[in-house]
């Protein structure tokens, strides 16, 4: 049956993305699913994925969906069916890949930390900023902010329910790298991955941070620490947050925890911890925001719930109340499940999707930029600088306007 022009399917969105290990296999799900579960402009098309390794790319397609494989990133972002390049390698090679795709005429979306410098930072920016002029858009993938109860919260606090803000607090704790016979992987190594929980994780908690506030960090106060400094060389290849080791060891180059305090625009207080040495802890991301008003916080392992206190109750009455946001006026949620049915981790990554492809059809800005972006590059920078200097208070250069809601 042909299809009334009002039921015409939407044009293609050809999708090319680069690497297919932990983050490519997230971003693949939420390609696969926003087009099936949104209503959406342009229809996603998983036109090619990329890698190195020929026989371990070719098994990527195949398992997530994928038309076709290539073994040169060069040669997918240079694909007539590719019109967004996805990148989901190691920080090192963002800056390459990112400027060489937006000059090529396609969008992009970047996984975070945006690169693994603040030099490179700024040369993306430049390079989506020209882009820009020509229609096409940039993202970078702070997947959190999908989350329904946390853009909830930040609607919330945008609204004023909690008044001025006065303390904001996350923290991000993981417990992989506890073994220190755990072997020396890229996520090990400065020259691939820039930092270690610094980047990995801070930079998620500082993007949460900066993007529930509605305000940019202006100083920091940190301190940084390798506790394990030499670890097995990597016999094999590694598989997410999996991997085997040899005999020979070498050293790790990178943080295994970072701990910081920051300074807001407004003055409000802001305090974090990032670390993979949290016994116990596997993905622990928490935040509590307190107002003038009241009080907002979030455990990303209860990730439908949202706890609320409105300060303005009677105390007889008043306390921290549990939101279920699940709810088909929530975040995302209108195309969801009825009330009560859970969402999870994946689904962030779909929300991710539906935002990019909404804003790519309305030729509009997406959030977060690569200039949000490069301003959490900018805080990481200021931590480090901060930690070498024992822990001196170190300003954080002026950046772009504050996160979009």
């Amino acid at each position: 049956m042909k299809l009334r022009d009002s039921e015409a399917a939407p044009p293609t969105l050809g999708v090319g993305m680069v690497g297919y290990a932990f983050m490519g296999a997230a971003h693949s799900q939420g390609w696969r699913t926003a087009g099936r579960v949104f209503d959406l402009p342009l229809r996603p098309v998983l036109a090619a994925i990329g890698g190195r390794d020929a026989q371990a790319v070719r098994a990527a397609a195949g398992k997530h969906g994928w038309a076709a494989a290539e073994t040169d990133w060069r040669a997918l972002v240079a694909r007539d069916d590719v019109q967004l390049v996805d990148i989901c390698t190691p920080g090192d090679s963002h800056a390459e890949i990112a400027v060489a795709a937006l000059e090529a005429g396609k969008h992009v979306l970047c996984e975070k930390p945006l690169a693994n410098s603040v030099a490179e930072a700024e040369a993306m920016v430049t390079a989506a900023e020209a882009a820009r002029a020509r229609g096409q858009v940039a993202m970078v993938g702070f997947n959190y902010r999908r989350v329904p109860a946390i853009a909830y919260a930040r609607s919330l606090i945008a609204e004023g329910r909690l008044g001025a803000l006065r303390h904001v607090r996350v923290t991000y704790l993981q417990d992989w790298l506890v073994d220190p016979e755990f072997p020396l992987t890229w996520r090990l190594k400065a020259e691939h991955a820039g930092s270690g929980a610094l980047g990995d994780l801070g930079a998620h908690i500082v993007d949460l941070a900066q993007y529930l506030a509605g305000e940019l960090l202006v100083g920091v106060s940190a301190q940084l620490e390798t506790f394990v400094r030499e670890r097995p060389l990597l016999a094999g290849a590694s598989a997410g947050l999996s991997a085997s080791g040899g005999p020979e060891r070498g050293p790790v180059t990178v943080d295994d925890a970072a701990l910081f305090t920051g300074r807001l625009a407004s003055g409000a207080l802001a305090s974090f911890e990032a670390t993979r040495m949290a016994s116990g802890r596997k993905n622990a991301l928490r935040l509590e925001i307190n107002g003038e008003l009241g009080s907002l916080a979030f455990d990303l392992e209860r990730l439908n719930e949202l706890s609320f206190h409105d300060h303005s109750e009677p105390a007889t009455t008043a306390g921290f109340r549990r939101i279920l946001v699940t709810e088909a006026e929530h975040p995302y949620l209108e195309a969801w499940w009825p009330p009560g049915h859970a969402l999870g981790y994946e689904h962030t990554f779909a929300h991710q999707a539906r935002d990019l492809v909404v804003a790519i059809a309305a030729k509009a800005d997406p959030a977060p930029s690569f200039a949000d972006g490069l301003q959490v590059q900018r805080v990481l920078a200021a931590v480090e600088e901060s930690a070498a200097k024992n822990a001196a208070y170190t300003p954080v250069p002026t950046a772009q306007a504050a996160p979009a809601a």
